[in-house]
């Protein structure tokens, strides 16, 4: 009886019409879909400006010119940080992010308009803007503002304005 049931309610489902065609592009046309519904923010069309923050880690990005400066401070005590400036362009889907005072710290980040997150694995050359145990790779922001005001005003525990002040 369960078996009938069952096959019963296979057939049935069966039913329901045509299936859609299968997808290639998995969850890229599922952030596409959400796109163009107004339910998710448009990467492309969105700013980067702003302060971003996960925890005690924080990020800015401000104008300086033709060009976005960006600061990244994490902080986590006890000589375990790290402080890199340097500037940062839109590249594709992600941004474009040059540390250090000789920009040998090189990597594209993702950025989806809300949210930015760092490769879990950096060039050798970025270990250079840390100290102690602490690293870049795998840190992840989250918008908190979208102003220039708010940008420039971050300040590390040193009181310096990564971004211009």
């Amino acid at each position: 009886m369960r078996q009938a049931g069952l096959a019963l309610l296979l057939g049935l489902a069966a039913c329901g019409g045509p299936s859609p065609a299968p997808s290639t592009g998995g969850s890229a046309d599922l952030e596409t879909a959400a796109v163009q519904r107004g339910l998710v923010r448009d990467p492309k069309d969105s700013s980067i400006v702003g302060a971003y923050a996960r925890g005690p880690d924080r990020l800015c990005i401000a104008p300086a010119g033709a060009v976005h400066r960006i600061g990244i401070i994490i902080d986590y005590g006890e000589g375990n940080g790290c402080r890199a400036t340097g500037f940062v362009h839109r590249e594709g889907d992600g941004l474009a992010l040059t540390l250090g005072p000789d920009g040998g710290c090189s990597f594209t980040a993702r950025f989806d308009g809300d949210h930015l997150a760092l490769p879990g694995a950096l060039p050798k050359a970025c270990a250079h803007v840390c100290t102690g145990r602490a690293a870049l790779a795998g840190a992840q922001f989250a918008r908190l503002g979208e102003a220039i005001a708010e940008a420039r005003a971050l300040r590390d525990p040193e009181g310096r304005a990564p971004c211009g002040g």
